[in-house]
């Protein structure tokens, strides 16, 4: 793989020893069991509580004699905050404090059932490296983390409040990291995910109409059909005949 500015993640388990290197940064965050891990020369122990950054260039070597599993992250080190970047390279095995081990457990459940978008990546990734570093969480960073939250389960009843909650920001703070971030608010923002979730749903399955809507969060079909006509000028039905028909 050659150096990106997307970032990419996977979950890996380590047997035999194996090196590489290669020209991106990498986080190895440690899921379950534990290995051992060399960079360059210097090795430490990696477990749930043990996190590991590996900078572009350098040669690494892993292996446990164990069940583990770890989250792999690959990502572009020039568009990390020189701060951070500088800060994981002084300290390449960092701990792992529980407020970051949540983090990492979401992901993990997110990669094993494959909605580990790149929006999701990229909206987590700055909240995760951030607290590696025990840096202060910036306001944009916490509403990203948010947003991950809340793109992961659209049917639930989000709202202002709710979102201002779980960014822990209060509702005009959110406001206007909503507006200073991506330009729009948080209302306009939840309605747009919800129709590109539903849009998805209507063109790669074939469950009923009023369950899609439901489950991407609007009322009932009645509402998901009225947003439709509204922003898109169409409807849940004939969306789905036309995607399909282009498909076949």
């Amino acid at each position: 793989m050659s150096a990106h500015a997307t970032t990419e993640i996977d979950l890996r388990s380590y047997d035999v020893p194996f090196s590489d290197a290669h020209d991106f940064a990498q986080m190895v965050l440690p899921l379950r069991g534990k290995l051992t891990l060399d960079i360059n020369g210097h090795g430490a122990l990696l477990h749930p509580l043990r996190a590991a950054f590996i900078a572009p260039g350098l040669v690494h070597t892993q292996f446990s004699s164990e069940a583990n599993a770890s989250l792999i992250l690959d990502f572009d080190l020039a568009a990390v905050p020189p701060e951070t970047a500088g800060l994981l390279a002084r300290r390449p095995f960092a701990p792992v404090s529980a407020a970051t081990a949540k983090l990492i457990d979401f992901m993990g459940m997110l990669q094993a059932q494959g909605a580990a978008s790149a929006t999701v990546l990229a909206n987590w990734t700055p909240l995760l490296l951030e607290s590696l570093t025990s840096q202060p969480v910036r306001p944009v960073s916490r509403l990203q983390a948010a947003l991950t939250q809340v793109e992961a389960a659209p049917g639930q009843p989000w709202n202002t409040d709710s979102m201002a909650q779980l960014a822990c920001l209060s509702v005009s703070r959110l406001h206007r990291v909503f507006r200073e971030e991506l330009d729009t608010t948080p209302q306009a923002w939840l309605n747009a995910m919800r129709l590109r979730h539903v849009c998805r749903l209507l063109a790669e399955s074939s469950l009923p109409i009023a369950q899609l809507a439901t489950q991407a969060g609007f009322a009932d079909q009645s509402a998901l059909t009225h947003a439709m006509r509204r922003t898109l000028d169409t409807t849940p039905l004939a969306y789905r005949r036309q995607y399909q028909t282009k498909i076949r």
